[in-house]
């Protein structure tokens, strides 16, 4: 017979194994609020964070078109992550001669800012630099930012257009471009003096490491015979005597008594090398190589050079192009 205590006793037993369980299960539900809880917090704060890269990201980029290879690379260079840079032109191809396609023209008129070099280097653009013009467009054109004298003149163009061959009028397109930039947005203005301002810093180098290689070939040995007078500026600032088969435009062609002519002084000078270019025709060169055979003697070319257009690798940047140049040019004629 159960005892009243005894029947006590258990009923206590069972209430407290009740009430034990009973707190678990809330102190369980608690700690999985808290885990839900914590986890919905760490969405919240990631979703944030997620918000703020996409807006950061999204920020505007202005949409610019340069013409030629060396002037993309300079727009890009300037404009850094506040701008979107594409370029009209790819490596090798000759300024001189490109022809716009529609899409081309509709990609400059939708651009917030169009950059060219101007001085009758793209010779097929005149009537679409026309229109930009009529419409207002943003334009950088760095053949403005050189002053007159500066300037090199020829009987068939009123002015060379290949300035990029001196560093200096390099630096004073930078500028042309810095400054056109700011005009496009203001509130960008230091971002971009601080790009220009590291650029120049490394033309600077570049322009030193150029007189140092030059300094190692003879004076008398400085003379540069190329497929067509893009290198005029090069000449004029350091030193040189630039002769081309070819006008300033590569639209023009070389006479026989054209090539005869620098046959001649070839032999004459007995020049070690002369240089074919990347973005026009070798066989130019070579003519004037087989002429000067003719005459008894033997010129080597000495390799290719970037004129009109950057090039691939090293070269496809304006300080890489003019480094890979300088080293051509060295090599063959100290």
């Amino acid at each position: 017979m159960v005892t009243i205590s005894k029947m006590t006793s258990a009923l206590k037993k069972g209430t407290a194994l009740i009430l034990a369980l009973t707190l678990l299960l809330t102190l369980t539900a608690c700690q999985k609020g808290g885990e839900q809880m914590n986890d919905q917090a760490k969405e919240k704060t990631q979703e944030k964070t997620q918000e703020k890269t996409t807006s950061q990201n999204d920020e505007k980029k202005y949409k610019i078109m340069a013409t030629s290879t060396m002037l993309t690379d300079l727009a890009k260079i300037i404009g850094g992550d506040k701008v979107e840079v594409k370029g009209l032109m790819a490596a090798g191809v000759d300024p001189h001669l490109y022809q716009p396609t529609a899409g081309d023209i509709t990609k400059l008129q939708e651009a917030d800012m169009v950059v060219i070099n101007g001085l009758h280097l793209e010779g097929q653009m005149g009537e679409v630099f026309s229109r930009l013009e009529s419409a207002n467009k943003l334009v950088a054109e760095v053949g403005k930012s050189i002053p007159e004298d500066k300037l090199l003149s020829f009987d068939e163009s009123p002015h060379d257009p290949h300035i990029w061959f001196s560093v200096a009028n390099w630096k004073l397109a930078a500028r042309n471009v810095t400054d056109t930039y700011i005009k496009l947005s203001e509130k960008d203005k230091q971002y971009f003096e601080d790009n220009y301002a590291k650029y120049v810093k490394e033309l600077d180098e570049l322009d030193a490491y150029i007189r140092e290689q030059i300094a190692l070939v003879p004076e008398s040995a400085r003379v540069l015979i190329t497929a067509h007078d893009a290198f005029n500026y090069f000449g004029e600032e350091y030193g040189f005597d630039v002769r081309g088969l070819q006008g300033i435009s590569t639209e023009s062609e070389a006479a026989p008594s054209d090539v005869r002519e620098l046959a001649g002084f070839i032999v004459e000078n007995k020049i070690k090398a002369i240089f074919v270019e990347s973005s026009v025709p070798k066989k130019t060169v070579e003519a004037l190589q087989e002429a000067v055979k003719a005459k008894g003697f033997d010129v080597a070319i000495g390799g290719e050079l970037y004129s009109d257009s950057l090039g691939t690798g090293a070269a496809e940047t304006y300080i890489g192009m003019f480094k890979e140049n300088i080293d051509v040019i060295v090599g063959a004629l100290k």
